[in-house]
């Protein structure tokens, strides 16, 4: 009789803050059992095979003479897939802490259900935040990506994320995998700036990184005050206990209130796939380009048809240019001069002359070749960078109003930059998948370090159905926004930012040590990351010379 009544007593018992009850630690323990690890292991197998079978399938007419660019990729790769499985133990492992804690799923299928929506997210991306990430890197490398310096710039910025990542993993604070990668460019960016001639191309795009900090500094204002006021505005208008009430033993809440919340796990899951998936894609497609550029410097999915479109449409943009071209103008490279422009944001007659000249020629070699995946081998690097840099130097110039452009005009440039992008900016869809596996990968095997923190240590009383709603539904809306926007987010910051404003605006109290480490990780996360990209970065660029 005591046995079970100390057995019901444990049962009823609230979470003690920073221990986890006793069933809920049982729970946690528990695998998917040989049902769950057999479907998933056959998705791996057939998700993994597909993706190799596509590579090699767009390898297979390149031509290299060499082996050394196959075992450059396949380094290369192993590195990028290892970023994305150590980004699933952080923020993937945000989506799945409420409903664990508040009995909605079991713990592994939560992981499983959060893992399958974060694969769809992957896979319907734009991209957008992807091209962001790479628009930081310095302009030189990202030209040259084939070369020495740009395989230390990958290497680099990727080994010094997961470096911080598993170190911020192993103490179980939940850091930001997209501070951390930003962190990591900015680094690279700056070590280069140093260790080069003097030459803005070799820095980083502070304009843009600012843009992109603000969004990394904002979020968590947003998540926090955001699922704060969510709370209060709930309560005021649902006046159901329940809702506010902490869960008691291991009994799953009511129906409507389990719906809700599987169905925000959901959404933050779907919302994290579909952005924080899209960091590694960037510098995937890099590695890409700079080991097998007659593969992927260009998309080969460009039709015939489309790509006649794409001349059509160069003639009549670089017709256009001409009436803003200053009878003065002279430059002696277009494609200096505009990358000049994209490094300095000064815009002169010469650059006008050189854009014209650029667009020009790309229209003319469109032509030539009818299709993308006919521009011969020595000739498709250079392709794709005189296309690179006509596309951000329209971005800017977009960005800047200057110079100003009639409205029709300015139509016919939008539709330009939109043609070029679909040439160089594009993600084969067995990188999205390769990318949605390893964050899943690293969902199922490092999760609960996370999770704990986030149940258990923000808040000094158990985490509510209403309190897990309303951080769940912020962080969903703002990362689906910041996607919607192109801009990267961090899903620890607003979730985790998220629940301790719901547990301040439910006065539960803070566990201010917690909140301490949390506050001191993301403060150091920026500049730790760009000490370690910029060191490793020193020496790849010294090894071999």
């Amino acid at each position: 009789m005591a046995t079970g009544a100390a057995a019901a007593r444990e049962a009823v018992a609230p979470a003690i803050p920073g221990k986890a009850p006793s069933f809920l630690d049982s729970k946690m323990k528990a695998g998917p059992g040989m049902i769950g690890m057999a479907i998933f292991g056959v998705a791996l197998v057939v998700g993994f095979i597909y993706a190799g079978t596509q590579l090699m399938g767009d390898l297979r007419d390149t031509h290299l003479t060499s082996v050394l660019p196959y075992i450059l990729l396949g380094i290369a790769l192993f590195t990028a897939l290892g970023f994305e499985f150590v980004n699933g133990f952080h923020d993937t492992a945000n989506a799945v802490a409420t409903v664990i804690y508040t009995h909605s799923l079991e713990p592994h299928i939560a992981v499983v259900w959060s893992g399958m929506w974060n694969f769809i997210g992957v896979l319907v991306s734009t991209g957008a935040v992807a091209f962001a990430i790479v628009s930081l890197l310095p302009v030189e490398l990202i030209l040259q990506v084939g070369s020495q310096a740009g395989f230390a710039m990958v290497f680099a910025l990727l080994i010094a994320a997961i470096i911080w990542n598993l170190g911020t993993w192993f103490f179980g604070l939940p850091a930001s995998s997209s501070h951390t990668l930003i962190g990591s460019v900015i680094g690279v960016g700056i070590a280069n700036q140093l260790m080069s001639v003097k030459s803005g191309t070799s820095g980083v795009d502070w304009a843009q990184a600012t843009n992109i900090g603000k969004s990394l500094l904002v979020s968590p204002v947003v998540g926090f005050l955001g699922a704060a006021l969510l709370l209060v505005i709930c309560k005021a208008f649902i006046p159901n206990k329940e809702l506010y009430t902490a869960p008691e033993g291991n009994a799953p809440p009511p129906f409507w209130i389990r719906a809700l919340l599987v169905l925000t796990c959901t959404g933050v899951s779907f919302a994290h796939g579909s952005n924080d998936g899209q960091k590694g894609m960037g510098l995937i497609m890099l590695i890409l380009i700079g080991t097998v550029p007659t593969a992927y410097a260009v998309n080969h999915a460009v039709t015939t048809q489309q790509t006649a479109d794409f001349a059509a449409v160069s003639t009549q943009t670089a017709d256009m240019l001409g009436h803003y071209v200053s009878p003065n103008a002279v430059v002696g490279d277009s494609r200096d001069e505009v990358t000049d422009y994209i490094r300095t944001k000064n815009f002169t007659p010469n650059t006008m002359l050189a854009l014209r000249e650029l667009v020009n020629g790309i229209g003319t070699e469109m032509s030539q070749y009818k299709q993308l995946k006919a521009v011969p081998q020595d000739k498709v690097r250079n392709f794709r960078n005189d296309m690179y840099v006509v596309s951000e130097a329209l971005r800017l110039m977009q960005k800047a109003g200057q110079p100003v452009f009639s409205d029709p005009d300015a139509a016919i440039l939008k539709n330009y930059k939109s043609h070029i992008d679909a040439a160089t900016k594009f993600i084969p869809p067995w990188v999205k998948v390769a990318v949605a596996l390893s964050l899943g990968l690293g969902t199922m095997i490092g999760w609960k370090r996370i999770v704990v923190t986030v149940g258990e240590k923000i808040g000094k009383d158990h985490l509510t159905y209403g309190q897990g709603a309303a951080a769940e539904i912020t962080a969903m809306f703002t990362i689906g926004a910041a996607d919607w926007f192109g801009l990267p987010v961090s899903t620890t910051h607003v979730l985790s930012s998220g629940v301790a404003g719901t547990m301040m605006a439910n006065h539960s109290g803070l566990q201010w040590a917690t909140v301490r480490n949390l506050v001191m990780a993301w403060v150091l996360t920026l500049p730790v990351a760009m000490m370690l990209s910029g060191s490793l970065y020193w020496v790849f660029r010294h090894v071999g010379n």
